[in-house]
């Protein structure tokens, strides 16, 4: 075993460390923030242009049809049921649209301004994105084909070997040694923790959370926009099956039960005083027994 890792151990050239690792990761870096200024620039990053009050209106007004949903039992049937009839009301008539007038007609991105307008932003970043690394990963490719680069100070076994020596094709290298090709992807995943120190939490000069986005994008393709209409219809439905069981009513008559200041008259307030009135027997039963075995050990 000692001949076999001795057999395994390489010794790099410093100029490797100087000419090839370091500059790799500070081109990324560089890359990276200049790629965020350029979607800012663009207006795809954090400047991107905010939904007008009429946008934030239509959606809000679901959260409140469901906030009512949930939390109707709190207040008196009366008002329940006033919020009820207002909000299916204006569900059905579309008074909370951003364009009420086309709430009949089909949504298409092609004519829609917002449609397009978002359509342009991906396409944008995606632009941005792909046109960078492939420029990053063409250079390593050119200059630092087959260059191990750095070995790994923990074990890892055989299923990293082709993540971490790629373009290294030797079957007896420990699968501790990275590639040049490796270290990119490395880098590439791995410095989000650098970007949001430099450029924040909003900034998009994030590799992962692209290739993220591009796999979904890859998956499924983008649909259609959302069709604001006949989400508040599916509400008001919602909102009208709803019914209403008011949990403060008899509210003082279950207190004056809990605390024995009166008597019982349906089944659930007998058990409940039934469990308070075993409770209370089981803790009384107890005191007597330790009062027994107290009066036990004086005799």
């Amino acid at each position: 075993m000692s001949h076999l890792t001795e057999s395994q151990s390489l010794d790099l050239d410093p100029a490797i460390r100087d000419w090839v690792l370091i500059p790799i990761m500070i081109v990324m870096v560089l890359v990276g923030v200049l790629r965020d200024q350029v979607t800012v620039l663009l207006g795809g990053g954090a400047s991107t242009k905010k939904p007008g009050l009429k946008a934030i209106r239509e959606t809000r007004i679901l959260a409140r049809g469901a906030t009512l949903r949930t939390y109707g039992s709190h207040i008196p049937l009366s008002s329940f049921t006033s919020r009820k009839n207002f909000l299916s009301n204006a569900y059905k008539k579309g008074e909370y649209l951003k364009n009420p007038a086309a709430m009949n007609q089909a949504v298409n991105p092609m004519t829609d301004p917002a449609g397009m307008e978002m359509m342009m932003e991906g396409m944008k970043k995606n632009f941005l994105m792909i046109i960078p690394q492939s420029i990053i990963m063409g250079w390593i490719n050119f200059f630092f084909s087959g260059f191990v680069l750095i070995k790994l100070p923990f074990p890892l076994t055989l299923r990293f070997k082709s993540m971490l020596q790629r373009g290294v094709e030797t079957p007896d290298m420990d699968v501790t040694w990275v590639s040049s090709l490796s270290w990119y992807f490395l880098n590439l995943f791995g410095l989000r923790s650098i970007f949001t120190l430099l450029l924040g939490e909003d900034n998009a000069a994030d590799g992962m959370r692209d290739m993220t986005a591009m796999s979904q994008m890859g998956a499924a393709p983008p649909g259609q926009p959302q069709d604001f209409y006949k989400l508040h219809l599916a509400e008001g439905e919602n909102l009208l099956l709803t019914p209403h069981d008011w949990e403060l009513g008899d509210i003082e008559h279950r207190l004056l039960v809990q605390y024995g200041k009166r008597k019982p008259k349906i089944a659930s307030d007998i058990v409940e005083v039934g469990d308070s009135d075993e409770k209370s027997i089981g803790s009384s039963s107890e005191n007597k027994g330790k009062g027994r075995r107290k009066g036990g050990k004086r005799d």
